[in-house]
């Protein structure tokens, strides 16, 4: 096997490396303003805080696992096009 081939396997690894971790910042801080908006609070609760009521502590979850699923998928779209815009090949091999 020859370091072309073997940059070539790592790119896409990389690349979904990359974008989970930028993914996650910008799902973070979006997650985070649509809380202030949605509940006037600065903190979102922590589902361990015994002093929140559970139907709270359940809808932050729903939210944060759909606004991380709608970055990631997103995200993922984006970087799967340009790859294939400069490469010519697909992420998925």
């Amino acid at each position: 096997m020859n370091s072309a081939n073997s940059l070539q396997d790592l790119t896409p690894k990389l690349l979904g490396f990359a974008t989970g971790l930028l993914g996650g910042a910008i799902a973070g801080g979006v997650f985070s303003r649509l809380w202030r908006v949605v509940s006037d609070e600065d903190e979102v609760p922590d589902p361990t805080a015994l002093d929140r009521d559970v139907s709270e502590v359940l809808l932050v979850g729903a939210l944060q696992g759909a606004v991380f699923g709608l970055v990631k998928a997103a995200l993922s779209r984006i970087t799967s096009q340009g790859y294939q815009r400069l490469t010519g090949k697909s992420l998925r091999g």
